[in-house]
């Protein structure tokens, strides 16, 4: 009988120990899993941005990160809602939060990074004297571009826009001064490299500008852009907190992730709090 007893408690306690080995392996895995991040980002500088100056910071502090490359700017915030990834790099704020209003996700932005501005681009003038009464200026025909445009053209002084209309929505209908009497072509945003050629003056987003190689220290002029149409890293608003939030926001404040901008991103305007520090 003793011996019946004492087998019995050697199986009993090897189970245990057996369970609690494998409660440590599931910890352990599941410690790993949150260490393994997917980060979305459209094809083009901002992919590039991740890969050089966030993603290697990331991998310091222990993550195993993958990148994935979008080709619209709608699959990356509806991949991030789902939680097949864990934070996207591509939009700014403005349309941030009209894509939350528009499709009931609650997404939020964690913080402003440098951001390709927008450059007016011409193959015929070198500065906005120059530019003859009549010129054609080709521009984005979605409305975020289209009212950036129209902002800056006015702040060059070729144009003025109603001052009853939300700057954030003007459109060619807002304009109310047009002393050199521009004619204005809206086409498709990713077109607008092209039209450089073909027109006198063409406003072209910067991300399509750097995708068609287009120097954007060349430009007539660039956008005075507000922080408000810089790009953000966004996150889900139930991970605003989470020790992945923290240290995103850790790795782009980080002199380190500044000094790759200033070395590989020449032309990119840094948000007002990189800027005041």
């Amino acid at each position: 009988m003793k011996k019946w007893l004492v087998a019995l408690l050697l199986v009993v306690v090897t189970a245990a120990l057996a369970a609690c080995g494998s409660d440590d392996k599931k910890d352990t895995a599941k410690e790993t899993t949150s260490k393994d991040i997917t980060i979305g980002a459209t094809a083009g500088p901002y992919s590039d941005m991740l890969n050089k100056a966030i993603v290697p910071a990331l991998e310091d502090k222990g993550y195993k990160v993958t990148v994935k490359e979008f080709s619209d700017y709608i699959q990356p915030d509806k991949a991030l809602d789902s939680g097949a990834i864990d934070a996207n790099l591509f939009q700014h704020s403005v349309y941030l939060n009209n894509f939350n209003k528009e499709n009931g996700t609650k997404l939020k932005a964690l913080i402003i990074v440098p951001t390709a501005p927008m450059g007016f681009f011409s193959d015929k003038y070198k500065s906005v004297k120059d530019i003859p009464d009549g010129a054609t200026i080709a521009l984005a025909n979605d409305p975020s571009n289209e009212a950036r445009t129209l902002q800056s053209l006015q702040e060059q002084g070729l144009i003025e826009v109603s001052k009853d209309v939300d700057p954030l929505t003007a459109s060619i209908k807002d304009v109310t001064k047009n002393p050199k009497n521009l004619v204005f072509k809206e086409i498709e945003a990713a077109g607008l490299p092209r039209a450089v050629e073909t027109t006198d003056l063409a406003g072209v987003p910067g991300n399509f500008a750097l995708a068609a190689d287009l120097d954007l220290q060349d430009a007539v002029f660039l956008e005075n852009m507000p922080d408000k149409f810089r790009n953000v890293v966004a996150v889900r608003e139930a991970d605003e907190n989470s020790q992945l939030a923290k240290d995103l926001k850790e790795v782009v404040e980080s002199a380190e992730f500044e000094k790759v901008i200033d070395s590989d991103f020449k032309g990119f305007g840094k948000p007002e709090w990189m800027e005041n520090r």
